[in-house]
């Protein structure tokens, strides 16, 4: 399969421009492991680790593979600085951060040589982050599952604008699992995609097997964005989503909101697998999944398909311009 390199591949030093969302329970180091060697980037999720067992996880990853990796960091975590001291300690080559302010962190990683990358929801945010002096964008769209922009701005309208907006490297997140999804965003301007869902429903993830099941039965309009006052999320709609929806509904105070949401719902939902209790963050595009497959095998059915649809536009030729 020819290899084209771009700004995104260059900067990672990756094969293909196909990067593994670091999801909370979802993104341990089999996962990130198994997109590394098929030639993409993965990620360790460490927004659901302690401190101990992120190092725990960058250790195994780096016994597994020498091929390059990233760890993203929410940097509302609490203890983000124990994050921050294992992936300088370990010399972690990536970092992702999101949910937060990227000049709080930027400056410190990238004079230990760490690359780094910031996700946003908007081009306003976009310029901010390449203000802040990050390598590259992820820009995630309304689609998106788990923590998302409570402007509702769609991956199709999202992309062009914060390309338009920064001259750094731009990669396409929200409504991606495909070989065509992917070549929909590069056209639009991204130098890469970053897929969560879709390595959600894999036989690496750490996602329990009742989640990843359930995953595959989403169907179109099975998942709903909630949560707006506390912390923008979208949820497949169970037991645990209708009492959110209920309490929005009745105008529910953001504290009341966080009490409902308590702790570990998340884990109880997709680590655990308890379904109607449990948070189940998972994107839209998971009404058009149907397998569970290997790491490896989705990075390789998203470049054959990206490939054939490439040559399909190629020679279906232009249009003739009005005279």
């Amino acid at each position: 399969m020819p290899q084209q390199q771009n700004r995104i591949t260059q900067l990672f030093g990756i094969n293909y421009p196909i990067i593994q969302a670091g999801m909370i329970w979802c993104s341990g180091w089999e996962l990130a492991s198994a997109v590394s060697n098929a030639g993409g980037l993965g990620i360790i999720g460490s927004g659901s680790m302690y401190p101990h067992i992120l190092e725990e996880q960058v250790v195994k990853y780096k016994n597994a593979t020498q091929k390059p990796f990233a760890v993203n960091i929410p940097l509302l975590y609490p203890d983000i600085d124990k994050h921050i001291a294992t992936i300088i300690r370990h010399k972690v080559p990536i970092v992702f951060s999101s949910a937060g302010n990227p000049k709080t962190w930027t400056t410190t990683l990238k004079q230990e040589g760490i690359k780094v990358v910031h996700v946003v929801s908007s081009a306003a945010f976009a310029q901010k982050a390449e203000a802040a002096g990050v390598d590259a964008v992820v820009a995630e769209g309304f689609e998106a599952g788990g923590h998302n922009g409570r402007e509702e701005t769609t991956t199709l309208c999202l992309i062009p604008l914060v390309v338009k907006a920064v001259s750094i490297p731009v990669i396409a997140a929200g409504g991606i699992a495909t070989g065509r999804g992917m070549l929909a965003a590069m056209a639009l301007g991204a130098e890469a995609v970053q897929m969560g869902t879709r390595f959600v429903a894999s036989e690496e993830s750490s996602a329990h097997q009742f989640f990843k099941q359930r995953v595959l039965k989403t169907k179109e309009g099975d998942t709903m964005l909630a949560m707006k006052k506390l912390v923008a999320v979208r949820l497949i709609k169970n037991q645990f989503y209708q009492q959110v929806a209920e309490a929005e509904a009745r105008g529910a105070s953001v504290e009341e909101l966080a009490a409902l949401l308590g702790r570990g719902r998340a884990k109880k939902g997709m680590f655990e697998g308890n379904l109607e209790e449990g948070e189940l963050e998972i994107g839209q595009i998971a009404a058009l999944l149907d397998h569970i497959k290997p790491a490896a095998q989705i990075v390789r059915d998203i470049l054959e398909e990206y490939n054939a649809a490439h040559s399909q536009l190629c020679n279906r030729g232009g249009f003739d311009l009005p005279r």
